[in-house]
C-alpha cells in the first residue's frame, strides 16, 4: 500500500512538474512574441531560409497584395502554408499570430468558407481583430469570414473547435514554440473531419534537441530549443493515425549569431512544410493509375502535390497505396481518375521512401546557398 501511494504522489508530482513547465513556456513564449518583438526584424537569430521551392500560387499571391501592411510587418512565420483548394473549406490556423495568414486564406476560402485564427497572445489576437472589416471590405464581402480566437494549441475544444469540424488545419512555424507536441496533433487529428489535412511548416532538428537548450527562453522564443527531431515526427503522426507525412518543401536554417551557435552544439536546423491527412478508418490501400483532370485552381497543366509527387493533366501515373488513399479520400478526389491496380495492402513506409520525408536531404539536393532574410519566408 504505501509503494501504491509512492507511485502515485511520485506521478502526481511529475504531472504537477510538467503542467508547471508547459505553463512557464507558454508565459516566455507570449512575452516573447506579445511584447518583446514589434517586427521580424527583432528576432534575435541570425537565421537564414532558402526560397521556397515552390512559388506561391498566383490567387495567393494576389490574396497577399491585398493584405494590410501593418498586417505583414509583424509576421514571424517561415516557410509555405497555402495548400491548393481551399474554396468554400473551414481553415483553422495555429498559431495565427497578427492574422497574415489568416487573411490570405480569408481571400482563397471565399466568402462561404471559413478561417479561424487561434493564438495565445492577447497582443495578436487584438492586432488581429483590428484589420478584420478592412479585410471584408476589401474582398468585397457582406460580412467577415474570419474568427480570432485566444486559445492554445494544446486544448483546441477550450476555443470552442468541435470534433470533426474542419477541413484544413494550417501552421506556420509554431509547433516548435509548443512544450508538448503531441497533444498538439492529436487535438488537430480530433478537430479535422475525415479526408481533413494538416498542411503546415515547422522548424526540425537533425537529431533530439538536449534538454540543457530548453531552459533558455531566447532559444524557445526562436523556435530552436522545442524544435522536433524529424524522425520523432514522423513517428508521431503514424502514432496518433495520421497518413505517411508528404514533405512539400525543406530548406536548411543557418545560425549566424555565435553565441546561440555555441549552445546549439552540433544540432542543425532545418524548416520543413508538410502535409498530412485524416483518413477513413477503413480506406482500401492498393497502388493506383491516377490521371490528373487539371481542375484545381492555379494547377490547370500540373499539380504539384508535394516534393515527390507531381500530376500532368490528363497523364496517367502508377501511384502507391498511401497516395492513392489520399487521392480517393480528401477533397482531391473529384480531380482525378483512379484506378485500382493490385489486391489491397497494408500502409507501410518503405525504407526508401523514409529518407524522402527529411528537410535536411531535401534542403541537400538544392543546394546550400542561402537567401539573407530573417524568419519570415519573403
Amino acid at each position: 500500500m504505501n509503494y501504491a501511494s509512492t507511485i502515485l504522489r511520485t506521478l502526481l508530482s511529475h504531472r504537477k512538474i510538467q503542467t508547471l513547465r508547459m505553463s512557464s513556456v507558454h508565459e516566455n513564449v507570449k512575452n516573447y512574441y506579445g511584447s518583446r518583438l514589434e517586427t521580424s526584424d527583432d528576432l534575435q537569430t541570425n537565421a537564414a531560409c532558402v526560397l521556397p521551392s515552390r512559388p506561391l500560387p498566383h490567387s495567393a499571391c494576389e490574396a497577399l497584395k491585398q493584405v494590410h501592411p501593418d498586417v505583414c510587418r509583424r509576421y514571424f512565420g517561415c516557410g509555405l502554408v497555402i495548400p491548393e483548394k481551399l474554396e468554400g473549406c473551414r481553415v483553422l490556423d495555429l498559431g495565427s499570430g497578427s492574422g497574415r495568414d489568416c487573411f490570405v486564406l480569408s481571400k482563397l476560402v471565399g466568402e462561404h468558407g471559413v478561417v479561424i485564427g487561434l493564438d495565445m497572445t492577447d497582443e495578436m489576437i487584438y492586432a488581429s481583430k483590428k484589420y478584420e472589416q478592412y479585410h471584408q471590405e476589401k474582398f468585397g464581402y457582406t460580412k467577415p469570414n474570419t474568427i480570432f480566437v485566444k486559445g492554445y494549441m494544446e486544448k483546441l475544444s477550450e476555443a470552442g473547435i468541435q470534433n470533426n469540424s474542419l477541413d484544413v488545419i494550417v501552421s506556420n512555424c509554431v509547433i516548435c514554440l509548443c512544450p508538448d507536441k503531441k497533444r498538439v496533433i492529436r487535438e488537430a487529428f480530433r478537430a479535422l473531419k475525415e479526408g481533413g489535412e494538416m498542411y503546415y511548416s515547422d522548424m526540425y532538428a537533425s537529431k533530439a534537441v538536449p534538454d540543457s537548450l530548453k531552459e533558455d527562453i531566447v532559444l524557445w522564443g526562436e523556435g530552436m530549443a522545442g524544435a522536433l527531431y524529424w524522425r520523432d515526427f514522423i513517428d508521431l503522426m503514424k502514432e496518433t493515425g495520421f497518413s505517411t507525412p508528404h514533405l512539400v518543401s525543406g530548406s536548411h536554417i543557418v545560425v549566424h549569431n555565435q553565441e546561440l551557435q555555441k549552445k546549439t552544439g552540433d544540432v542543425k536546423y532545418a524548416s520543413g512544410t508538410f502535409r498530412i491527412f485524416k483518413l477513413p478508418q477503413k480506406s482500401i490501400r492498393s497502388k493506383a493509375v491516377v490521371t490528373y483532370k487539371g481542375t484545381i485552381p492555379d494547377c490547370e497543366d500540373c499539380f504539384q502535390f508535394d516534393a515527390s509527387h507531381s500530376f500532368k493533366t490528363n497523364v496517367p501515373l502508377e501511384v502507391e497505396e498511401d497516395m492513392a488513399a489520399i487521392l480517393q479520400n480528401t477533397r482531391f478526389s473529384s480531380d482525378f481518375h483512379i484506378n485500382m491496380v493490385d489486391t489491397p495492402d497494408s500502409a507501410q513506409i518503405p525504407a526508401a521512401q523514409f529518407c524522402h520525408l527529411s528537410p535536411f536531404n531535401l534542403a541537400d539536393k538544392r543546394g546550400s546557398s542561402v537567401n539573407q532574410c530573417s524568419k519570415t519566408g519573403h
